[in-house]
């Protein structure tokens, strides 16, 4: 049983490592690929004292309950769910990146540049913030991914609180910047949050 725990500890613990490096790498990379290097910071790392704190009290979840609650840690099929998830959320908010290219911004754009554009096109065809909702995904996933019950729950209310309030306040620029464009572009396409028109 002690060796079953080893392993199912390191394949789940070695997956959110790689998912977690490979997020905020790609995210980075992809900055610096659409805005160049002097445009970018270490904030296009995404790593905020909110997110480390969530990641903290995720991984001492993880601890207590692989301690206290070994069986709750060994279900695959919930922890493979999560992994596809992640996949998914991650696949999502890369395609996001890559279809809006300099329009693609960690930022809300308070102010409309020359270049920006409104991209409707691509994924942003069938989901208005796919950048979000891959986030979203990803987030959860690794939570599931881990057979965190407690954290899976608490990353999707306080993630879906975040979208729900960022959302608007993004696109009321949007709509300053874009006008009716932007108005039939919201009513055509689902904003990729649920419950966030």
């Amino acid at each position: 049983m002690t060796e079953m725990l080893k392993d199912t500890s390191e394949k789940q613990l070695s997956q959110l490592l790689y998912a977690v490096f490979f997020f905020h790498a790609s995210e980075y990379l992809l900055a610096i690929a659409c805005h160049g290097k002097s445009k970018v910071t270490i904030e296009s790392l995404l790593i905020s004292k909110d997110y480390l704190l969530a990641m903290i009290l995720s991984m001492l979840e993880y601890l207590l309950e692989l301690h206290f609650f070994p069986s709750l840690k060994t279900n695959w099929s919930i922890s493979n769910t999560g992994l596809m998830l992640v996949i998914l959320g991650e696949t999502i908010r890369k395609l996001a990146i890559l279809t809006a290219g300099k329009a693609f911004s960690h930022i809300i754009q308070r102010y409309h540049e020359d270049d920006h554009k409104l991209i409707t096109y691509g994924i942003y065809g069938v989901i208005r913030h796919p950048g979000y909702t891959g986030f979203l995904i990803w987030s959860v996933g690794t939570q599931i991914m881990l057979c965190n019950p407690v954290s899976t729950i608490a990353f999707a209310i306080i993630l879906w609180d975040f979208f729900h309030n960022r959302i608007p306040y993004e696109e009321f620029f949007l709509k300053q910047f874009f006008g009716l464009e932007h108005d039939a572009y919201a009513q055509r396409v689902w904003s990729g949050i649920p419950f966030v028109k």
